[in-house]
C-alpha cells in the first residue's frame, strides 16, 4: 500500500503547472512610480494597479489613470466583474459602493485603437478618447456616466491630501493607493508570460505622463515543486494506512 500512495503523491506533484503572479514597475524621476501584478485564479485574470510613490502628488498629471498591456499580441475580450479597493487602500474626498467597490469609475477594455504603444488591452479611469463609460459594476460615484477627468484616478501611497491644486485636494475623489480588478473569460491555455508591452498611464490626456512597465525580476512566474505536495501527500499516506491497519 505504501508503494500505491507513493504513486497518489507523484500524481499529486506532477500536477500543474500553476503560475505564480507577473509584476511589472515603471518609474519616471523621483515623483512617478506605479506597479500591477497579474494572477490567474480558475479563468479568471487578477490584476492590481497601484500608485506605489512615495511623493506628494501636486496636480493630475501625477495622478494614476489606467494600465494598458498586451498578451501575445492579441485581444482579449474578457468579463469586467469587480473592481474593489485593494486592502490599506481609502478613498479621499468621496465614497466607495458597499464591499469597497469603485467599478463605476473604471472600464477595461479589449481590440483598443489608439492606445499607448498601440496596446489592445486596458483599464482605465480616464476616456482618453479610448474608453466611454465604465464596464465593472458599480455606482457612477462622480459624475459624468462617462469615463471624464481624474476622479477615482489612484493617487500615490504618499500622497499628502492637503498640498497640492485644487483638483488633487478636493476638486476630485481620489483612490490612495491601489485598485484591484478581477476579469473573467481567460482562454484555454492563457499563460502569464505571455503579458508585454505593460504602460502605465497618468491624468487625463494621452499627451500627459506614460511609463513602460519592465518585469519586476521578484515577479517572475516560477512552477511549485514536487516539494510544494509533500505536507499534503504525507498525510494522505498516513489517512491510508490508518484506513488498512
Amino acid at each position: 500500500m505504501i508503494k500505491k500512495s507513493l504513486g497518489v503523491l507523484a500524481f499529486i506533484g506532477a500536477v500543474g503547472p500553476a503560475w505564480s503572479l507577473v509584476s511589472f514597475t515603471g518609474t519616471n524621476g523621483s515623483n512617478l512610480t506605479a506597479n500591477a501584478t497579474f494572477d490567474v485564479l480558475g479563468n479568471q485574470l487578477i490584476v492590481v494597479l497601484s500608485n506605489v510613490s512615495t511623493y506628494d502628488v501636486q496636480n493630475p498629471a501625477e495622478v494614476l489613470t489606467g494600465v494598458y498591456f498586451d498578451y501575445n499580441g492579441l485581444a482579449l475580450p474578457l468579463g469586467s466583474t469587480s473592481a474593489v479597493l485593494t486592502t490599506g487602500s481609502s478613498v479621499l474626498f468621496g465614497t466607495t459602493d458597499p464591499g469597497n467597490v469603485v467599478g463605476g469609475e473604471w472600464a477595461y477594455g479589449s481590440g483598443l485603437s489608439g492606445a499607448p504603444h498601440s496596446a489592445k488591452n486596458g483599464i482605465s479611469s480616464s476616456g482618453l478618447g479610448i474608453f466611454g463609460g465604465a464596464t465593472f459594476p458599480g455606482t457612477n460615484l462622480e459624475g459624468p456616466a462617462a469615463l471624464d477627468g481624474v476622479q477615482y484616478g489612484i493617487t500615490s501611497a504618499g500622497d499628502n491630501p492637503a498640498l497640492g491644486n485644487a483638483a488633487v485636494t478636493g476638486g476630485n475623489a481620489l483612490i490612495k493607493s491601489s485598485v484591484t480588478f478581477t476579469l473573467t473569460g481567460l482562454p484555454n491555455g492563457f499563460n502569464l508570460l505571455a503579458i508585454s508591452n505593460v504602460s502605465f498611464q497618468y491624468g487625463t490626456a494621452l499627451t500627459e505622463p506614460n511609463i513602460t512597465g519592465g518585469k519586476d525580476p521578484s515577479g517572475e512566474p516560477s512552477v511549485p515543486g514536487p516539494a510544494a505536495a509533500v505536507p499534503f501527500g504525507i498525510g494522505f499516506i498516513a489517512a491510508l494506512r490508518k484506513r488498512r491497519s
